[in-house]
């Protein structure tokens, strides 16, 4: 039976990209194409983490259909490194396309933010040619990333603010993935708190039983390794200058610790450098699906590390991975921000202050020498997972959420 909703969800990311905002968009496109609604996505060709463009994915445009959601793939402009300027023509060039395409006329458009300035283009568009509801889904504050990376400052963070509260306050809906967030929205950027939905991103890997010796050993970590294993974007939120100095102070140590970058980014060729030859870290290219959740059952610990200064813009996709996949995690960030919070919830595993390689060797070293610790740190983070971060119950919410701006 088709339900008369039509949906429109316009991101820059969708699947193939293995991590990030694509595997949210992708499975929520699929959910309500699932549940019986016309979904159209109006997204870009594949190019992240890595910020490039397969060649082999030519041409301006392409029509696709993902498990029944009708795909519109658009070009634009690939930065890389993806920061400044570079970025926002990238973002610019997008939302020129999108609203030059057809949207399938939606009686209801979801907005994924960022790409911010793409998404303020067709909000514009929505609202002077269309009479769909609108919903704007937040994955990172944007105005308030550029302030804690310093990515910006002065007139470049209030403009991104300006543009970015605008955004909002012309949502019908506006969906934010923490508590912690949803408040940012409403006071920082002036949201009626009525209009403001929390979603918690869900665990997008599926987890079976893995032979974990055999897993190490053909990713070459030792027995006697205690692998730190971090998974995802390597850029600049992530800081991850702070893992290379601690694998450089477990070297000289001669600690057990052996760190691992898992992924790629745009700051992956400058840690290699800076890296050099040390023993204790070892960088490794994106695993497929089932290769990838194999790689963390498989280590000792998981990793979020995050960039001095970075406490609020953003939920890092990977953590509710981490929980999945039942490992202890260890967070470098800033005790005061949103992933201490849901770690301190969560009791996954240590939180150390962010930038402080020592701090972060030490903590690994505490997990390894306490089997008791790590393991109760794994059954907690898992059990957190099983009740706050289910597919099925954000599925739920954004059905109730759709229902409710539609009828209005």
């Amino acid at each position: 039976m088709t339900d008369p909703i039509k949906a429109a969800i316009l991101s820059l990311n969708y699947s193939p990209e293995p991590t990030g905002i694509a595997p949210y968009t992708t499975s929520l496109a699929r959910h309500l194409s699932t549940a019986g609604k016309r979904v159209t996505a109006i997204t870009g060709f594949p190019h992240y983490p890595q910020w490039k463009r397969n060649p082999d994915d030519r041409g301006w445009r392409r029509r696709d259909l993902d498990q029944g959601v009708h795909l519109r793939r658009l070009t634009h402009y690939v930065p890389n490194p993806p920061r400044g300027s570079r970025r926002l023509v990238s973002e610019i060039t997008f939302g020129l396309h999108q609203v030059r395409v057809g949207w399938n006329r939606p009686s209801v458009t979801v907005f994924v933010s960022p790409a911010l300035f793409s998404s303020a283009l067709c909000m514009a568009r929505s609202r002077t040619f269309s009479r769909s509801k609108r919903v704007v889904w937040v994955q990172d504050l944007y105005s308030q990333g550029m302030a804690e990376t310093g990515e910006g400052k002065g007139l470049a963070v209030r403009v991104a603010a300006g543009v970015e509260g605008w955004l909002l306050r012309n949502a019908d809906a506006v969906v934010a993935i923490h508590p912690a967030m949803a408040e940012r929205i409403a006071t920082d950027l002036k949201v009626d708190p009525e209009r403001i939905h929390v979603v918690p991103n869900w665990s997008h890997i599926t987890v079976e039983p893995v032979d974990r010796a055999s897993v190490r050993a053909r990713h070459g970590w030792a027995e006697d390794d205690f692998i730190v294993l971090h998974a995802g974007n390597i850029g600049k939120k992530q800081g991850l200058s702070n893992v290379v100095e601690a694998a450089k102070l477990a070297e000289a140590s001669e600690s057990k610790v052996r760190f691992v970058l898992l992924g790629d980014g745009a700051d992956r060729a400058r840690l290699e450098q800076e890296a050099g030859d040390c023993s204790r870290l070892t960088f490794m290219d994106p695993l497929p699906g089932d290769d990838f959740t194999a790689a963390l059952q498989a280590a000792d610990a998981l990793l979020v590390n995050e960039l001095p200064g970075v406490r609020e813009m953003a939920v890092p996709s990977k953590l509710t991975s981490y929980f999945a996949a039942r490992r202890p995690v260890i967070a470098a960030t800033d005790p005061t921000g949103i992933v201490a919070s849901i770690m301190s919830d969560a009791h996954a595993g240590p939180i150390v202050q962010s930038g402080e390689p020592d701090l972060l060797l030490a903590a690994a070293e505490d997990l390894s020498d306490d089997a008791t610790f790590a393991d109760h740190a794994s059954e907690a983070g898992y059990a957190y997972f099983q009740e706050n971060l289910s597919e099925a119950g954000a599925m739920q919410s954004w059905d109730s959420i759709l229902k409710a701006v539609t009828r209005a």
